[in-house]
């Protein structure tokens, strides 16, 4: 929720220091890549959070945190590289996915494990 408050006000500081008003979303071309990257982090929120509860209820809660650490991490990277320049964003991108799948496994795991036990 801080992450999505903090992009949330870098997009309100952008359309302040570039004078866009609401509903626009195009303009000066530092406003627009803060905004796009603050939507692309909102589309793949509750992908995160969905993935993140089901490995954390049925595979490792110690596992599943750090992942979840790393992934916050590699999008408040992925958020402030694309802000300056549309290149930043695709180290941290990359990271993320990797992030996003290796949770989707645990997932997977943990519900095999817990579904499959006889």
């Amino acid at each position: 929720v801080l992450f999505s408050a903090y992009f949330a006000m870098q997009v309100i500081y952008a359309r302040r220091k570039y004078k866009i008003s609401p509903p626009e979303t195009t303009g000066h071309p530092e406003f627009e890549r803060t905004f796009r990257a603050q939507a692309n982090c909102s589309e793949y929120f509750p992908i995160f959070i969905s993935l993140l509860w089901v490995a954390g209820i049925f595979f490792h809660q110690g596992v599943t945190a750090a992942c979840g650490l790393l992934y916050l991490y590699t999008r408040l990277r992925y958020f402030q590289g694309y802000a300056v320049a549309a290149q930043g964003r695709l180290g941290p991108l990359y990271a993320s996915a990797w992030l996003l799948w290796a949770l989707l496994g645990l997932a997977l795991a943990g519900l095999l494990t817990h579904f499959l036990r006889l």
